[in-house]
């Protein structure tokens, strides 16, 4: 399996990317997964357990949507991104996150920073897989968490069927609803290119992570990664 599924696309160019669907970001996430977003969501969120004053790293953050229920949780959060546009939306819709521009290969926090690290639907945009997991380790206090939800590759065959075809027929006919319809056709290539839930789990390992597991969500279309900090 790929080690990294941002195909031809260049750290720059993905920011530049995701800059100019922010506005929209959120809407054609619910539309293109039916709505279950929301769910997978609630599933993250109780996967990270943000405990009051916790210190959580939400990366690839985007416009705050997922770390506006871990600070509603008395939690902490540091939503970072490398999409300016991203970030300038979800300063507009939170003013009360703290949003942080950076790169997930070269975080800008020191070492042992946070009591957990989260990523969704982001890993997959990271030019260097290993390299963003060791950083994301980096960052993490000894016997702190990290929260990993990607899409992933559906465990019933006949429902991998049915998912590769919704994904290949039904979600390109949404993109005259985007504001930028070739950044949708990156994110499909992307998404059918990523590495299923054992080989990021082995991944995980492989830099560091400790006591790996993951849950499968609506029958493996995502999965949610969890590891800890040694």
């Amino acid at each position: 399996m790929p080690q990294r599924a941002n195909l031809d696309k260049q750290p720059g160019d993905v920011a530049t990317m995701f800059d100019g669907v922010a506005r929209r970001y959120d809407l054609m996430n619910d539309l293109m997964t039916l709505g279950q977003v929301r769910r997978w969501r609630r599933a993250v969120l109780a996967a990270i357990d943000p405990q009051p004053g916790e210190l959580v790293l939400d990366l690839a953050a985007g416009t705050g949507t997922s770390s506006e229920p871990i600070a509603r949780a008395g939690a902490i959060p540091f939503p970072t991104d490398m999409s300016i546009g991203m970030l300038a939306e979800g300063s507009r819709r939170y003013p009360g996150l703290h949003f942080v521009a950076g790169d997930g290969l070269r975080l800008p926090y020191r070492d042992g920073s946070f009591d957990a690290v989260t990523i969704s639907y982001g890993l997959r945009n990271v030019h260097d897989t290993e390299a963003g997991l060791a950083e994301m380790l980096r960052v993490t206090r000894p016997g702190g968490r990290v929260v990993v939800a990607e899409f992933s590759a559906p465990t019933w065959p006949p429902f991998r069927a049915a998912y590769n075809f919704y994904m290949g027929t039904v979600m390109p006919r949404l993109q005259p609803i985007s504001s930028n319809a070739a950044a949708y056709d990156y994110l499909i290539e992307s998404i059918m290119a990523w590495p299923d839930q054992a080989t990021l789990a082995a991944m995980m390992r492989k830099v560091g992570w400790r006591g790996v597991q993951w849950k499968n969500l609506s029958g493996g279309i995502v999965a949610i990664h969890r590891g800890w900090a040694a």
